[in-house]
């Protein structure tokens, strides 16, 4: 059994190259760095999403395909989005005709959020960012190409966190609260939206395990033991880092007030920060806590981490690698 990984060198492409069975080759950017992968042994093929013949060299002879490369993150450029995320899964499909199974990496984020949590797949999908409209309109390629005949399974992560997650969602929480910084001074709103994390190991669970005959034509979320209020999530993080959660809770316009300067001064700075983003404030206002039943119905996916377990590995990673 041979299989492509694209998007191998990243965070969560890292740890499932690491527990892939037999021969595996990876597509990487000239530009990567691939000092992981080269103890595990894989084929490295240079390439990218938006090259068709670097597509075709590395999916040579392959069996199945997990395609995680994707340009990731939530306050990007349309057409980066487009090119890569929307015209890079087109042309990859197209060099993988023949392939028996083609694994699509999507995102909750293509759904957004929810008024009824916990919300299975059949819930409509209303992304808040480009980012979740990009991996929605890449999941509309592939669901024609599954109505005509074509081997895929397209699977939604949830928010990912674990061991090597340095520029995410979750790093910016754990990392805010970690240095107890202003961001975590106070809680927009009431705090009880409910927000999903899943450790990174079950992710990788549930995309071995969806390498089966069940999950062709299928649809399913990966995510957490059960979703969390953001109270609860400062709570775990303050208790595993011995620090008071914050009390203070501020009106949400109020908030988006008071974020947007900090904005502006960020953007003319050229830094970026998940946390100071007015949009942010907004998505801590709804819900994004997602099933899955469905994953575990058809194919055996149970999450084993809960939130604090996880987050303590991933506390105890930061320290050792001088994140925190």
């Amino acid at each position: 059994m041979k299989t492509l990984v694209t998007g191998g060198t990243g965070f969560i492409g890292s740890h499932l190259v690491e527990a892939l069975p037999g021969d595996v080759v990876c597509l990487v950017r000239k530009s990567s760095d691939t000092s992981h992968l080269e103890p595990l042994g894989v084929e490295v093929v240079y390439g990218d999403l938006t090259d068709l013949d670097s597509l075709k060299r590395a999916a040579r002879d392959v069996d199945c395909v997990y395609h995680l490369g994707a340009y990731y993150t939530f306050h990007g450029v349309w057409d980066r989005y487009y090119s890569v995320n929307v015209q890079g899964t087109r042309l990859l499909i197209e060099a993988c005709e023949s392939v028996d199974h083609f694994i699509y990496c999507s995102s909750a984020e293509a759904m957004g959020p929810v008024k009824t949590p916990p919300a299975d797949e059949s819930y409509p999908a209303n992304p808040a960012y480009d980012y979740g409209r990009s991996k929605l309109m890449a999941e509309s390629l592939i669901t024609e190409k599954i109505d005509q005949g074509y081997p895929a399974t397209i699977l939604r992560p949830v928010g990912v966190y674990g061991p090597r997650c340095v520029d995410d969602v979750s790093y910016y929480f754990m990392i805010h609260m970690a240095k107890n910084s202003i961001f975590t001074k106070f809680v927009a709103g009431s705090g009880e939206n409910l927000v999903d994390f899943v450790f990174v190991k079950d992710v990788v669970q549930g995309f071995l395990k969806a390498r089966n005959q069940k999950a062709i034509g299928g649809l399913y979320f990966v995510s957490g033991k059960k979703a969390l209020t953001y109270n609860e999530v400062y709570e775990i993080l303050g208790r595993l880092l011995d620090r008071a959660p914050p009390r203070l809770h501020v009106p949400a316009v109020l908030a988006k007030m008071a974020m947007a300067p900090l904005e502006v001064l960020y953007g003319l700075l050229g830094r970026e920060d998940f946390m100071v983003h007015v949009s942010t404030v907004e998505a801590t206002q709804n819900n994004r806590a997602y099933s899955w039943k469905r994953a575990h119905d058809d194919f055996g996916y149970e999450p084993e981490y809960s939130f604090e377990k996880g987050a303590e590995i991933t506390l105890q990673w930061y320290r050792e690698h001088g994140y925190i």
